[in-house]
C-alpha cells in the first residue's frame, strides 16, 4: 500500500532540452499537420522565433525524467500502474532548443475500492533555461493492489 505520508513529497528537479527532431517525430507521430511543428521557416513565418512544442510534447519529456527512486520510496509497483490522467495548463509556448525544468511534488495519494485502487496525483511546474513559467502538468498514476 502507498502510504498517504508522502503527500507533499519533492521529487528531484530534472532537466531537458526541446530537441528539434524530437519535436518533428512527435509532431509526426501525434497527426499533426501544422508547417509550424515541422519547418523552421514556417514557423518564422508565424511568428515564432523557431519550432514551437507541439500540444503533450511535455508530457514525453517529463516521462524521460531518470530514475531517482522515488516510486520505489513510495511503494508504486511499476508491473501494477496504470497511467491514469494526464492535464496540462499552458503559461507561454516552450521552443526547440530551449531548456526546461521540471518540478513535480505529489499532490495527493488516495485509494478507491477499499485499497483495490490506489492512486498517486503528481504536480510539475515547468519553466525554461529564464526561468519563465511555461506549464503545469499534472499526472495521476493509477496502482492495483491485490
Amino acid at each position: 500500500m502507498i502510504d498517504k505520508q508522502h503527500i507533499g513529497k519533492t521529487i528531484p528537479a530534472y532537466r531537458a532540452v526541446a530537441e528539434a527532431g524530437q519535436l518533428r517525430f512527435f509532431a509526426k507521430a501525434t497527426g499533426e499537420t501544422n508547417p509550424v511543428y515541422f519547418d523552421e521557416a514556417a514557423a518564422r513565418d508565424a511568428g515564432h522565433p523557431s519550432l514551437p512544442l507541439p500540444p503533450t510534447f511535455l508530457f514525453s519529456l517529463e516521462f524521460q525524467q531518470p530514475d531517482t527512486g522515488w516510486r520505489q520510496e513510495l511503494g508504486i509497483e511499476l508491473a501494477r500502474i496504470l497511467h491514469g490522467e494526464q492535464s496540462f495548463t499552458y503559461h507561454r509556448l516552450a521552443y526547440a532548443g530551449d531548456v526546461l525544468c521540471f518540478e513535480s511534488r505529489i499532490a495527493d495519494i488516495y485509494d478507491k475500492k477499499g485499497g483495490a485502487l490506489q492512486f498517486v496525483v503528481r504536480e510539475t511546474r515547468v519553466t525554461n533555461q529564464r526561468g519563465e513559467h511555461v506549464a503545469d502538468l499534472r499526472g495521476v498514476l493509477v496502482q492495483r493492489n491485490g
